[in-house]
């Protein structure tokens, strides 16, 4: 599976593109950062990431898309920026028929690194640790990225098994429906010969 992970941003939106599977070795396809000039105005900002996002799409050619959801902060306006990149993302991915997965920030640091409360430099070294790199990416918003594109290899695959397994499961019944089977009087049968 082939996973371009996006951490959301005006002015530097990180993009990953990492192969792999469950259990299997996972290896780095490109990394890279979407930059825009704060200074502009955000129609032309949100231009230019649908743009740089496009390109990775169309290079990539990606399985799936993992963007990282959007958290509430003190910064309204950070979170607004952040929100409008994170549409384009999802956006650009739709408009091609790409599955598109939202992961918490907590979610992404503990299928990295088995803490939900890891810091970006934690973060960072097991992305270079797992991706096998020689230096670890940069800026963070580039190992975020990647580590996005991680996280739902693993967690996503099994995710998507557990939801295929359930739509071939037999529909379950209603606690009414056990309820009122129980209820009823058992039936005997005699055997007369």
């Amino acid at each position: 599976m082939r996973v371009l992970g996006v951490d959301p941003g005006l002015t530097r939106c990180g993009v990953g593109v990492v192969d792999g599977a469950p259990g299997r070795p996972l290896k780095m396809a490109g990394v890279g950062v979407v930059r825009t000039p704060a200074d502009a105005e955000i129609g032309p900002r949100l231009l230019l990431v649908e743009q740089g996002i496009e390109a990775w799409l169309e290079e990539y050619r990606p399985d799936m898309v993992a963007v990282e959801r959007v958290f509430a902060q003190h910064n309204v306006r950070t979170v607004m920026g952040t929100a409008q990149a994170s549409a384009v993302a999802m956006l650009c991915a739709t408009r091609r028929g790409i599955p598109v997965t939202l992961h918490t920030p907590s979610e992404v640091k503990a299928a990295v690194t088995g803490s939900g409360r890891a810091d970006k430099a934690q973060v960072t070294a097991m992305v270079t640790r797992l991706l096998r790199l020689d230096a670890p990416p940069k800026p963070a918003d580039a190992a975020d990225a990647l580590a996005l594109a991680i996280c739902h290899i693993w967690r996503g695959a099994a995710a998507g098994r557990i939801a295929a397994a359930v739509a071939k499961a037999p529909p379950a019944r209603s606690a009414a429906a056990v309820v009122r089977a129980a209820a009823r009087p058992a039936v005997r049968q005699e055997y007369r010969p």
